[in-house]
């Protein structure tokens, strides 16, 4: 089956695509195109997949980098694909070419950025945590030092859980509040006491506030459309043992 990628135009200027579940070699719970080794998948067909969306990206596997994430503000700057054992962060920024910068996200918000004239891009997985913990930001000033101008990128948000699905308790949104009042708006009424958090809104917030050019989410969510997209938070409803993951690349 053929691999499906979705693409922003902001990034046009450069190969870049989140990939949905469609079109991969793992089988069972992690069917279709799970490209984490982390999780109990097969590791031939992991290694299969990434291997299909390296060729997708016009790049050898060696190429398609990905690294361990944590849930971090920490931000990686490449010049050499990374061999070995992959090191912890959440972001990667090059200004390199043919290098493929590949982060995982399973409900998580995978973040795709571009400076189109400074050629630099980058890629970050901003969770809660990370995007509370300034991992966006960091990206961005990651990608300062190696020439790029906020003004001038373009950050998308791919497919990730979306309000109507992402339930949690009242000390999750006191959190946010202790850091600033304001935030309170990215929650809405849930039951019995809980809410609803708004993530690709409070990443779109974090973005414009940090002065990008661009920023938009592709309005996909990963809980409520199964065919597509993993998703941790329903496989944990639906009590299986395990999830895949999804990749979402760019490269210069």
């Amino acid at each position: 089956m053929t691999l499906e990628i979705l693409t922003a135009d902001s990034l046009s200027a450069f190969r870049h695509g989140f990939f949905t579940r469609r079109g991969g070699a793992s089988s069972g719970i992690f069917e279709g195109l799970n490209c984490g080794h982390g999780s109990s998948d097969q590791t031939q067909a992991v290694t299969l997949n990434r291997e299909r969306v390296a060729n997708t990206m016009d790049v050898g596997a060696a190429a398609l980098t990905s690294v361990h994430q944590y849930h971090s503000a920490k931000v990686l700057t490449l010049t050499a694909p990374i061999s070995g054992a992959r090191p912890k962060a959440d972001a990667m920024v090059t200004a390199t070419p043919d290098i493929a910068l590949g982060i995982l996200t399973a409900d998580c918000a995978p973040v795709l950025f571009a400076d189109t004239q400074a050629g630099v891009v980058g890629a970050a997985h901003a969770g809660w945590k990370g995007a509370i913990g300034g991992i966006l930001e960091a990206t961005l000033d990651a990608m300062e030092a190696l020439g790029a101008t906020r003004s001038n990128t373009a950050a998308v948000i791919g497919p990730c859980i979306s309000q109507a699905a992402y339930e949690v308790g009242p000390e999750f949104m006191d959190i946010f509040i202790a850091d600033d009042p304001d935030h309170a708006r990215f929650f809405a009424g849930g039951t019995a006491g809980r809410v609803q958090f708004d993530l690709p809104a409070f990443g779109l917030h974090r973005l414009r506030k940090a002065g990008v050019g661009q920023a938009e989410w592709s309005r996909h969510c990963t809980y409520r459309d199964a065919d597509r997209f993993y998703s941790y938070r329903r496989s944990v409803h639906q009590k299986e043992a395990d999830y895949g993951r999804l990749i979402s690349v760019i490269r210069i």
